[in-house]
């Protein structure tokens, strides 16, 4: 079977502007400056233009198809762009800027940008809350940073017991995740993990009708007695109870399986400043999962939908 890879449009500039305009413009140009649809944007001819300059009708201003988007004012060729992409969209794991440096010619702080702003294509806006009647969302939390790989059980034995163990969780980076049973997941970089802040978390991105599932931890104790859902269900780890019927938390667990594998064993490093966008990043790949229906090039395609209205600038990264 032949390579995606191999398909003209990541192998030409020219082909990837068509491509991406056939994908964000199916009925036509769109002017990016005042949003006007119409069949009568015309495209600036001759060799003082560059192809795929527009000018709109209406505000008379000039516009191409990255006029707007994270590919915006890139000195990279738009074919480069949309291998960047592709790459990023269909490993299951990430990957790393280093790596897409080797496979793209780029330099490494090129790579890197590019990594950034696809990433900020990757985000979403949510249609609605999660779960619904007879739906069931898990939620739990877990923990990163440089010593991430280590049990709590470790923790506590290295900082010298329980209080000092929870005291070397609280230095790390909590990332809360809610994940629908057969559906979408949305995950989030907090502060901290308290019963306020998850309280907060799950009332505003979950359904009051659904059946929500958890571990047994104290920190879901306020959410059980506001009885928020329908219903709240949990399960004991302490016990080594991991199910009970269909009561289970292993799909967020099985989430952050891929999570951590990826931050850990693809990224190895990853700044408190930057851990959203890659969290946000595995939450797309796993919205947009095979098991779903979508294959490499609808995840990549997905991926191209959402550049516009996101510029990102290098300043704006570092800050």
């Amino acid at each position: 079977m032949a390579s995606q890879l191999n398909s003209p449009h990541f192998k030409d500039a020219d082909k990837a502007r068509v491509y991406l305009e056939a994908l964000r413009w199916p009925n036509g140009p769109i002017c990016p400056h005042c949003g006007s649809v119409s069949k009568d944007h015309y495209a600036l001819q001759g060799e003082a233009h560059r192809p795929g300059l527009w000018k709109c009708k209406d505000c008379r201003e000039q516009f191409s198809v990255t006029v707007g988007t994270v590919f915006e004012r890139s000195k990279i060729a738009l074919h480069i762009w949309l291998q960047a992409v592709y790459l990023l969209c269909t490993s299951k794991k990430g990957m790393s800027s280093k790596q897409l440096e080797r496979m793209l010619g780029v330099t490494y702080k090129t790579a890197w940008f590019m990594s950034h702003r696809i990433r900020e294509a990757f985000k979403t806006n949510p249609a609605g809350p999660l779960g619904g009647a007879d739906k069931i969302v898990e939620a739990d939390e877990t923990y990163y940073g440089t010593e991430s790989g280590m049990s709590k059980k470790k923790l506590k034995g290295k900082y010298g017991g329980r209080a000092a163990g929870a005291n070397a969780l609280g230095q790390m980076n909590k990332i809360v995740s809610l994940v629908e049973r057969d559906g979408a997941v949305r995950s989030f970089h907090v502060t901290d993990v308290t019963g306020d802040n998850l309280k907060r978390v799950l009332t505003g991105q979950i359904h009051p009708d659904t059946h929500l599932m958890t571990d047994s931890s104290f920190r879901y104790n306020e959410i059980k007695r506001a009885k928020s859902f329908a219903k709240i269900s949990h399960v004991n780890h302490s016990k080594k109870e991991y199910a009970r019927g269909e009561v289970t938390t292993n799909t967020v667990e099985g989430y952050f399986s891929i999570l951590k594998r990826g931050l850990i064993g693809t990224y190895h490093h990853v700044s408190s400043n930057h851990l959203q966008r890659y969290v946000t990043e595995f939450d797309f790949r796993y919205n947009n999962r095979t098991a779903l229906g979508v294959d490499d090039t609808q995840r990549t395609n997905e991926a191209l939908k959402g550049i516009g209205g996101k510029r990102l600038t290098y300043r704006r990264i570092e800050a």
